[in-house]
C-alpha cells in the first residue's frame, strides 16, 4: 500500500486565514505533503487564489505565487478549478512551473478542457454523491483523482478504483475516527483542514 497523501484544505485553514500564503506556509511547516486551493480568473488575466467569486480582483494570491511558494518546498499543487475559464490558465502555469501540480473541479467540463491542452497534467474530478457508475466521470476525462465527499467512500469504491489505477481522494476529513478508518481502507489521500491532526492520528 502507498503512503497515505495529506493534503492541506485551502492550506492550514485552523490555524490562518484559507486560501492565503500565510496559510500555505503553516501547511507547509506542519508537514502536509500537498496543498488544496481554489482559483478564479478576473478581466484583468490574472488567475487568484479564493473561494468564492468576486467582482473584482481581491486582495489575494496569485496562481503563479502559490505554485511558486509550493515548488521551493517540494509539495502538491492541487488546483481546484472553481472559475469559468480557469483551465487555461492554471494548466499553463503548472507545466511552466517547476511544480508537481494538478487540476480537479465539480465542473468535469473543465477538466476535460484542461485534458485537451495539457494531457499530460494529472486531472481528477470533484463528486458529492455515489453513481451507479462511480468511475464513470473520472473515466471520461482520463482522470487520476476521484476526489469523493468523504460520506461517499467505502471500500468497495477504493478497491474499484485501485483496479484501473485510479486514486481516492476524501474530503474533507477532520475527525480522528475517520482519519482512522480512511487509512485502513486504503485511500490514497486526505484532504483535511487539520494536518497536525491528521499526523498524530498516523502516528506521524
Amino acid at each position: 500500500m502507498t503512503r497515505l497523501e495529506l493534503i492541506a484544505h485551502r492550506g492550514a485553514s485552523r490555524e490562518r486565514p484559507e486560501n492565503t500564503l500565510p496559510a500555505f506556509e503553516r501547511a507547509i511547516e506542519l508537514g502536509a505533503d500537498g496543498v488544496e486551493f481554489d482559483l478564479h480568473l478576473h478581466a484583468d488575466g490574472v488567475i487568484r487564489v479564493h473561494h468564492d467569486p468576486l467582482p473584482e480582483p481581491p486582495d489575494a494570491p496569485t496562481l503563479d505565487a502559490v505554485l511558486a511558494l509550493l515548488a521551493s518546498a517540494g509539495r502538491v499543487a492541487y488546483c481546484e478549478l472553481k472559475g469559468a475559464g480557469t483551465a487555461p490558465g492554471t494548466v499553463a502555469a503548472i507545466t511552466a512551473s517547476s511544480v508537481n501540480g494538478a487540476v480537479h473541479s465539480f465542473d468535469h467540463r473543465m477538466i476535460a478542457e484542461a485534458r485537451k491542452i495539457a494531457p499530460e497534467v494529472p486531472r481528477g474530478v470533484l463528486e458529492s454523491s455515489y453513481p451507479v457508475r462511480p468511475l464513470a466521470a473520472l473515466e471520461a476525462v482520463g482522470g487520476r483523482d476521484l476526489w469523493r465527499n468523504r460520506s461517499f467512500v467505502d471500500a468497495a469504491l477504493v478497491k474499484t478504483a485501485h483496479e484501473v489505477g485510479a486514486r481516492v481522494i476524501a474530503w474533507t476529513v477532520n475527525d480522528p475516527a475517520e482519519i482512522e478508518r480512511f487509512a485502513a481502507m486504503g485511500v490514497d489521500a486526505l484532504c483535511t483542514d487539520d494536518i497536525a491532526l491528521a499526523r498524530r492520528v498516523l502516528g506521524r
